[in-house]
């Protein structure tokens, strides 16, 4: 006896995501939408314009694209508004965890206020329960980033500990092993947050 498996089947499976890069989800669409509501030139008019960015062959021209795309994020309505839209995506796909990277220094080193970029996200993942979808927050360092910059970030994240569950690491990995944060990583342990990181690549 043969099983076909359908892609109805497989959308109606329940599902868990587990490595989430919400920043990384923002589509076009979207993008053109924040831009034109915070009056922001992002250098296209349309979502084809838009689309055409989005060329890259490795993790650097990936987040040539990534970062600046981030300035159309601004307003805690934005933050939310990206998250929401990532999560009824989710539902649509009978998600029911998701665990949400967030990268908050993408956002403070360009004068966006900590509290304005969790307390977004957060009301994002409290409203995503009515979808049904258990999400939670996963703070981020970036590798990139000095371990003076990533101490102070934790220090600021420790403020808002009960809506997030972890720390991690990304970004550009050349030449900042996860060694350069071993002390920040010691410090959020001992304050009872989880712990993941990226693999490195080379």
């Amino acid at each position: 006896m043969s099983t076909t498996v359908t892609q109805q089947f497989t959308e109606g499976l329940p599902k868990a995501e587990l490595h989430l890069h919400i920043e990384g989800t923002l589509e076009p669409e979207l993008k053109l939408k924040l831009a034109q509501r915070n009056h922001i030139d992002i250098g296209q008019t349309s979502i084809a314009e838009i689309k055409k960015t989005y060329n890259y062959h490795d993790l650097a021209s990936f987040l040539a694209v990534y970062y600046p795309a981030m300035n159309v994020l601004q307003h805690e309505a934005d933050f939310y508004d990206l998250a929401m839209a990532y999560l009824k995506r989710a539902a649509a796909n009978n998600v029911r965890h998701v665990e949400i990277f967030f990268d908050p220094q993408a956002h403070t080193s360009r004068g966006i206020d900590f509290a304005t970029v969790i307390n977004g996200l957060y009301q994002a993942t409290v409203d995503a329960r009515a979808l049904n979808i258990d999400a939670r927050l996963i703070m981020c360092f970036l590798r990139d980033f000095s371990k003076e910059s990533a101490r102070q970030t934790l220090a600021e994240a420790l403020h808002y500990k009960d809506k997030i569950i972890g720390i991690g690491l990304d970004s550009d990995e050349h030449n900042n092993p996860p060694l350069k944060f071993a002390r920040q990583f010691e410090d959020a342990a001992a304050a009872g947050l989880h712990l993941t990181t990226h693999c490195d690549i080379d």
